[in-house]
C-alpha cells in the first residue's frame, strides 16, 4: 500500500504535506518490511534543524541500524513520543501512528522534487 496523498524520497522516507508549511516525516511501508522488527529510533529534539536529505536519525531493526533522511528542509516542531516505548509502530503503522517527526517546512517548494505515489510505485518496480 502506497498513500497517494504523500510525496516520497528515494530513501524510503515519506512526507504529508500540512497547512502552515508543516509536514509529518514517516517511513515507507516497504522501508519497515526490509529492516524487520523495529526495536529502536533514534530521532532529534525539537528545535533541530535541518537542510533537505540531511541525515537527522536512525532507526534499529534486529537486523541493523539504517540513517533516517529528511526528505524536506526544515525544524523539527514534533517528534513522535509513542515511539520511545513503542517503536513497533513503525512497523505496525508505518503512514499513521508510526510517524517519526513534524517539522516547519523551510523552503515548501521542495516537495515538488520528491515523487508522487505512482512515481515512487516505478521507482520500487524498478530498483528492487
Amino acid at each position: 500500500m502506497i498513500p497517494e496523498n504523500l510525496r516520497y524520497y528515494k530513501e524510503h522516507e515519506w512526507a504529508r504535506l500540512e497547512p502552515g508549511a508543516l509536514a509529518v516525516i514517516g517511513i515507507s511501508q516497504f522501508a519497515q518490511q526490509q529492516l524487520g522488527d523495529i526495536v529502536y529510533v533514534d530521532l532529534p529534539k525539537p528545535g533541530a534543524s535541518f537542510d533537505q536529505f540531511a541525515k537527522f536519525g536512525e532507526v534499529e531493526s534486529v537486523k541493523a541500524v539504517n540513517d533516517l533522511f529528511l526528505p524536506l528542509s526544515g525544524e523539527i516542531v514534533a517528534v513522535n513520543p509513542k515511539l520511545v516505548h513503542t517503536p513497533e509502530l513503525v512497523n505496525s503503522d508505518p503512514y499513521g501512528e508510526g510517524w517519526l517527526v513534524r517539522i516547519k517546512l523551510r523552503h515548501p517548494a521542495e516537495a515538488d522534487a520528491l515523487m508522487s505515489a505512482g512515481q515512487y510505485k516505478t521507482f520500487l518496480a524498478q530498483s528492487h
